[in-house]
């Protein structure tokens, strides 16, 4: 049925299944769908390359943008080659660096939430935040309050939050980001961002993102077998997937299982995700501890 421009966003399915984690599905609408315009498919483009990004497909995305590609597919491209390339990463970071002490072209969103999640890996709160705020999609929004949880500024949070539900409250970016500043609330709250999590879920699909956000409300409201369920169903789905691993390390040390299943999550994590956040800080704490201990070791005395 013909639909009036305007009234629907023709590429709703691509980005909805992008924001709620289910990437094959993403790429999927996004070889069906036929745009109406050069910017709708670029648009497009920019969806499904970045699914590829999230199924760690690097080397597709490298392939398919070639140096004539628009500019919102050439940031898709640098955050691939980022991740992909851990030797050139110093040199990808001072280029952007680079890029955006100069002036930036606000309406280019993509760029601003490549580039934000370029900082991000970086650890580099601070330019991640300066990023987005140049934005004023609900995407680079959402990251905000993301980057903004991870720096414990729920105050803040909340005050993006309310900007994103004054813009559109029914959006799914929306939604998820009120189930993730439940969860930063805690309490009562906890069970209000349960239900949007499953509300997602029985909608469109258990996603690892939904599986993981069940399995933190549980965890944090202490039903550790539930989580272990939500979190169990989402290792089926991807062994190797990071948040999943980092749930079930902090799982399992909650439920007392033996120091080997923990050691296998965070073997696991060492091997495929060296340069993950949460990795990095724990080797750092391990690093620290360990020369810590050799100083306060006893030594042998005559």
């Amino acid at each position: 049925m013909a639909t009036q421009q305007g009234d629907v966003d023709e590429l709703f399915d691509v980005k909805n299944a992008y924001y709620i984690g289910s990437y094959q599905q993403c790429i999927n609408e996004s070889q069906k769908v036929k745009p109406s315009t050069p910017e709708k498919e670029i648009e497009r483009d920019t969806f499904l390359h970045r699914a590829y990004i999230a199924q760690r497909k690097y080397a597709v995305v490298m392939d398919d943008i070639k140096p004539s590609s628009p500019a919102e597919l050439q940031a898709v491209r640098m955050f691939a080659e980022y991740r992909s390339n851990e030797s050139k990463r110093d040199a990808i970071v001072a280029e952007l660096d680079q890029k955006m002490s100069k002036s930036v072209d606000a309406a280019n969103t993509t760029f601003l939430l490549m580039a934000a999640s370029l900082y991000y890996h970086e650890s580099n709160m601070d330019a991640a935040l300066r990023t987005l705020h140049q934005g004023d999609s609900l995407e680079c929004m959402a990251m905000t309050i993301q980057v903004l949880l991870s720096l414990d500024r729920l105050d803040l949070a909340r005050k993006e939050l309310k900007k994103m539900q004054e813009q559109d409250e029914d959006a799914t970016l929306t939604q998820l980001a009120t189930a993730w500043v439940n969860i930063a609330v805690g309490g009562e709250k906890l069970q209000d961002a349960y239900y949007i999590f499953q509300e997602m879920c029985e909608k469109y699909s258990s996603t690892l993102l939904l599986l993981n956000g069940q399995a933190t409300c549980y965890m944090a409201q202490n039903r550790w077998e539930e989580a272990e369920g939500a979190l169990q169903e989402a290792l089926d789905k991807d062994s190797g997937h990071p948040e999943t691993l980092i749930n079930l390390v902090v799982l399992t040390q909650h439920l007392g299982k033996a120091a080997e299943v923990t050691n296998r999550y965070l073997s696991q994590l060492k091997d495929a995700h060296r340069t993950h956040p949460f990795l990095r800080d724990y080797l750092a704490k391990e690093n620290e501890f360990d020369r810590l201990s050799m100083q306060f070791a006893p030594t042998a005395t005559a």
